[in-house]
């Protein structure tokens, strides 16, 4: 098999030549890793590399399961490989090794799937991009000057770059969606519940969290979340029950007549790029014209009640991170130990009460409520993924004002200060403003997906999302795989 023949290949393609013994997992392990060394200098994807362990598993692969002999990437975070590094992005978790597989790293290994490696992210998965100062910024592949997005933006680089066509992914605020958008890729976040979460954890991110993978085809996303769901019975969260085939939903028509609302303003009510606009109209007169009834309805939610009741969360999972470090440290983790701007969010954290943080639980479950009443109208609701294109590296650091003010707080630890004098509300426009569409499905539990229907005049993919009730996985990749037969779909090819 030629270079170029290998990454015109989704998963299940290679995994066909595989099973049809047209190759063997060693050629595909092998490919991978030139591609891997051709690539990683310059994009800064992978920062564990797991070559011999790849190698040995090749040779002692068989041709079962949906993947099988198929190279893939785990992702530096929750997605434990036993005895490999988990770092979460920080310098501070550099010595901390996983104990064993987690449940998810498990049933991916039962599809045959040989490990490579784990994936870049930003410091314990905070960010919208993928910029950790321990490993250094992860580029874009379209435009090595921009941001491949995060959290996921290691394994997102790493798909569309084509060192692999599958790489492990989490959502916990966007973060498989909004990398997705920005490299041309198919994300999907699953219905909450519906991948596994265990043994270390019940949930994550109080279930705003789901794991699953980032891919070229929807039908590698469709045949894995086949493998990986679940019924965790130790799980906080149980996904509604699915008994058919995702895969087999990709093949299959959407009946004409849906009804399908769209929006294109930000929920937050801050600017959205003309670009990201576009992505959504055009869609919506796609679908138009595939016999749906389209109309321009925004989400019964509070947008600005979201956006801060996901930053409670936010606030308080950053305060806990880092109040867990003393596992690893053998002490109290100290400003110097994570990022600067990581100490601040936990500070802030550790400034919000309880009282708060119920407060903004409650709110999920409001939202979840109106949206599943939405839903009884509109089966689908579409919105851009992100209201930006993607950023250059380096344009979201802090500036030197701010960066002196956050040293100042950090030092001081005034977390209650800030949040009395409303710098809190400023923060949460500003990390929000260029992501505000994709926190409500992490929020309420519904399942949504990016899928790659527009490229920006300066060449960079947008992303447009697709969100539908709660165990409605099925009909998503059902409209997904009408999609990506369209002219519309963004092709790596």
């Amino acid at each position: 098999m030629s270079f170029l023949e290998y990454k015109d290949y989704d998963g299940l393609g290679l995994a066909e030549l595989v099973k049809k013994k047209e190759i063997h997992p060693r050629e595909l392990v092998e490919e991978a890793i030139k591609k891997i060394e051709m690539l990683n200098p310059s994009l800064n994807a992978v920062i564990n590399k797991m070559y011999e362990k790849g190698r040995l598993a090749a040779e002692k692969a068989s041709d079962d399961g949906a993947f099988a002999g198929v190279p893939m990437l785990m992702k530096d975070i929750t997605q434990e490989i036993e005895g490999e590094p988990l770092t979460s992005g920080s310098s501070s978790l550099q010595s901390n090794r996983a104990k064993q597989d987690s449940a998810f790293v498990r049933k991916v290994r039962e599809t045959g799937a040989i490990f490579l490696g784990q994936t870049n992210v930003p410091e314990f998965a905070l960010m919208g991009i993928t910029e950790p100062a321990h490993y250094g910024p992860t580029r874009n592949p379209w435009n090595e000057n921009h941001t491949p997005g995060g959290s996921s933006g290691g394994s997102a680089a790493a798909v569309a770059s084509g060192m692999v066509p599958i790489a492990g992914a989490n959502d916990g605020g966007g973060s498989i969606r909004i990398p997705a958008s920005y490299c041309g890729l198919f994300g999907m976040k699953p219905t909450r519940g519906r991948t596994p979460v265990g043994p270390s954890f019940g949930r994550h991110w109080q279930g705003a969290s789901v794991d699953h993978i980032l891919t070229k085809s929807v039908r590698d996303s469709a045949a894995m979340l086949d493998e990986l769901a679940v019924n965790e019975k130790g799980a906080a969260f149980l996904a509604p029950p699915y008994k058919g085939s995702y895969l087999e939903e990709v093949g299959i028509s959407l009946e004409k007549g849906r009804r399908i609302a769209f929006s294109v303003r930000s929920p937050i009510g801050t600017e959205v790029d003309p670009e990201c606009k576009e992505a959504v109209y055009k869609t919506a007169k796609l679908l138009e014209e595939m016999g749906h009834h389209v109309e321009e309805v925004d989400a019964p939610v509070n947008g600005k009640k979201i956006a801060n009741s996901y930053l409670t969360l936010y606030f308080g999972e950053v305060a806990a991170t880092l109040a867990s470090l003393e596992d690893t440290l053998g002490r109290r983790a100290r400003f110097g130990d994570v990022e600067p701007t990581t100490w601040l969010l936990g500070l802030i954290g550790k400034a919000t009460s309880a009282e708060d943080f119920v407060l903004g639980l409650r709110e999920w479950d409001r939202a979840a409520y109106q949206m599943e009443e939405f839903h009884e109208t509109y089966d689908f609701y579409i919105t851009p993924t992100t209201a930006f294109p993607p950023a250059k590296i380096g344009e979201l650091e802090p500036g030197p004002t701010e960066r002196m003010a956050i040293q100042i707080v950090g030092r001081s630890g005034m977390g209650g200060v800030l949040k009395k004098i409303g710098i809190v509300d400023q923060l949460a426009e500003k990390s929000l403003m260029r992501t505000p569409f994709t926190q409500l499905a992490n929020l309420t539990g519904q399942p949504a997906m990016s899928v790659p229907m527009h490229m920006t005049e300066n060449g960079l993919p947008c992303g447009v999302q697709f969100m539908a009730a709660k165990g409605k996985e099925d009909i998503l990749f059902r409209l997904a795989g009408q999609l990506e037969q369209t002219s519309q779909w963004i092709s790596l090819k």
